[in-house]
């Protein structure tokens, strides 16, 4: 059944919110304008304000749904982290439309505030000024991010969770390195 859990996890993440959007309300699909990336901050862009916010909660929800059902199962901590991250792998690469997605910044942010919540609910609100004041969403996931493990570390979060809260955000930034790299080398 863990595993079920861990694909669920994965189907849960692959839902193709902003592309979803994107065809629904002005018949685009976001991959393939503003900056290709399937996100809420694409969405935001290209869609509308509403719509870009309406993603990014869904696509938070999504990675929070995949641990609240793992952690309902009563499985063993490795197993919901895994299901997390499973969720946002879904995202960066959904099987439903040919493993081209998003960077899972939202998703990922959905899952640490159900694993790790103190620590994001302290850092969200430097997070949200750095977004509103600036206007960019990688500033403010540095802001978020970076500083993340010293929070979980000063909160005495678990050794295994203050490591999740530093690998998810890795994997963002891994994601974005490759798709910044695709569109450099095009």
């Amino acid at each position: 059944m863990p595993w079920l859990i861990v694909i669920l996890g994965y189907l849960l993440g692959s839902i193709p919110t902003a592309y979803i959007a994107g065809h629904v309300l002005k018949g685009v699909d976001i991959r393939q304008v503003g900056d290709e990336n399937m996100g809420a901050a694409n969405a935001f862009h290209q869609l509308g304000a509403k719509v870009g916010v309406a993603v990014g909660i869904v696509d938070a929800g999504k990675g929070a749904l995949a641990v609240l059902i793992a952690q309902a199962a009563n499985l063993p901590q490795p197993i919901v982290l895994l299901t997390g991250a499973a969720a946002v792998a879904g995202h960066n690469w959904p099987i439903f439309i040919g493993f081209r997605g998003g960077r899972g910044e939202s998703t990922t942010i959905g899952v640490l505030l159900t694993t790790i919540t103190q620590p994001m609910l302290i850092l969200a609100t430097p997070a949200l000024l750095a977004l509103f004041i600036f206007r960019n969403v990688i500033l403010a996931s540095c802001v978020l991010f970076i500083p993340l493990p010293l929070a979980c570390w000063w909160l005495g979060v678990p050794g295994m969770l203050t490591a999740y809260g530093i690998a998810l955000p890795c994997l963002i930034g891994f994601t974005h390195f490759l798709r910044t790299r695709r569109l450099v080398n095009a």
